[in-house]
């Protein structure tokens, strides 16, 4: 099963697709990010964050999404532009007809470390770990949508 992990912003929307043969076989098939030029309009940013995850998902054929559900944002300035893109991601998802399943970041930490208020460096080690990765991997936002699709394979 190829599950695609994302973790959804405006400037920066990871995205980690890896396949699960067991819960004990993951493998990493491709991560990065969706990066948005900080002076283009709002709607430019969320056409292009459109356009690169329909060209991921054509490439990769995913069977399932994972998606971090909006918890709790420390910064209320951030909120909006992220619901945006958040928008953007699942309307995407849904006109490509794959099943989305939704998870908080401590379930996420709770599925990949076994604790649901692990620091985010430990999240990433067990990323590496989990997949079998010479390095953790960067940007932040690939490595946390690598842990989404982990979550999945194991919460679901």
């Amino acid at each position: 099963m190829k599950i695609l992990g994302l973790d959804p912003g405006t400037a920066t929307t990871g995205f980690g697709i890896i396949e699960a043969t067991t819960q004990d076989e993951l493998s990493c098939l491709h991560y990065g990010a969706i990066i948005t030029p900080p002076n283009t309009k709002d709607e430019e940013r969320l056409i292009s964050i459109h356009s690169e995850l329909k060209s991921i998902i054509k490439e990769f054929k995913p069977d399932a999404v994972s998606i971090e559900k909006l918890y709790f944002f420390k910064n209320q300035k951030t909120i909006i532009p992220v619901s945006q893109a958040r928008g953007v991601l699942l309307l995407t998802i849904a006109n490509s007809k794959i099943p989305i399943f939704e998870f908080t970041p401590p379930q996420v930490k709770m599925a990949v470390t076994g604790y649901g208020r692990a620091q985010k460096r430990q999240v990433q080690e067990m990323v590496q770990r989990l997949l079998n990765l010479e390095k953790i991997p960067k940007p932040d936002d690939a490595a946390d949508a690598l842990a989404l699709a982990i979550a999945y394979s194991y919460l679901i």
